[in-house]
């Protein structure tokens, strides 16, 4: 089978690596062609000109790409590539009612859609060990699995199509929660003096140990908020959260405040910093005051 992936950010950068090393990787292309250029050359691939020609010339496309509007204008900018039997694996994190046209416009080209956001940030990407949640038609997964299983450590199938983003949003939702608890804790734990580096250690063996504590519990102790997953991102995927919660007649209190503290963040010139730039706000909080929830 000949993979094509469009979209070369972090995630899309680590995905190509894993699928050259696998012999799956046929083509690339990304927006800045120079991008493209570089990473097709070091790993022995084609780097295409246009998304239609990567479709034409490969069996299964990937697509890694950051909005529902970038989604879309791939599909459509590849349209004259697709045919019957081709296959299209979305791991982008997008709305529901997006993955529903997305549907639509790949089926009029005979061709299969699969939603299948990840979960793993870029080190999932360049390790191999991202998470998919894939949803869509079971046998078009199946023939996907191969190159799935390629670039992840597991591969989940959630149902129909669009339950793939909808289990994405329940991850993004509870990153929200994890990402404030931990930032709160530890910014209170240096407020009292105590030694965080000691503390993040008895934390790791107990009940309030996570992969976000082991990971970034340590540089944000150090002021280093280089990029696994951006805030800026993370802010697209709470409102396509919130969205869905609008349909729902809900606001679930870690959202709202989740995105009113990346806004902040944002407005300070930090959206491109790691999530866990969020300790900034809430170290801010002991120096200047702060008896609100918000």
């Amino acid at each position: 089978m000949k993979v094509g992936l469009i979209g070369l950010g972090a995630i899309g950068r680590g995905m190509a690596r894993r699928l050259a090393q696998a012999r799956l990787l046929s083509a690339v292309w990304n927006r800045t062609r120079s991008t493209a250029a570089v990473l097709a050359e070091d790993l022995g691939v084609v780097a295409c000109t246009d998304p239609a020609t990567l479709a034409y010339e490969c069996d299964l496309i990937i697509i890694s790409v950051s909005a529902d509007a970038d989604v879309l204008e791939v599909l459509a900018a590849m349209q004259d590539g697709l045919s019957p039997g081709k296959i299209v694996v979305d791991t982008s994190t997008i709305g529901v009612d997006t993955v529903v046209e997305a549907v639509k416009r790949v089926a009029d080209s005979g061709a299969w859609f699969i939603d299948a956001p990840v979960s793993g940030g870029a080190e999932g990407a360049h390790s191999g060990t991202l998470v998919i949640m894939a949803g869509g038609d079971a046998a078009a997964i199946d023939q996907a699995m191969p190159v799935l299983e390629a670039i992840a450590k597991r591969v989940v199938r959630v149902g129909e199509s669009g339950q793939g983003q909808a289990a994405k949003a329940v991850n993004q939702v509870m990153c929200a929660g994890i990402n404030q608890a931990v930032c709160e804790a530890l910014a209170f734990g240096e407020a009292l003096g105590l030694d965080m580096a000691t503390v993040i250690e008895l934390l790791r063996g107990g009940a309030a140990g996570n992969w976000f504590l082991e990971h970034r519990g340590p540089t944000m102790l150090r002021g280093s908020f280089e990029p696994g997953f951006k805030c800026v991102l993370h802010y697209k995927d709470l409102s396509i959260c919130r969205r869905m919660l609008d349909g729902l007649g809900v606001a679930l209190p870690v959202v709202e405040m989740t995105l009113k503290h990346y806004q902040r963040l944002l407005d300070q010139g930090y959206g491109e910093e790691d999530i866990s730039a969020l300790y900034r706000l809430k170290q801010a909080m002991f120096v200047s005051g702060n008896k609100r929830s918000l």
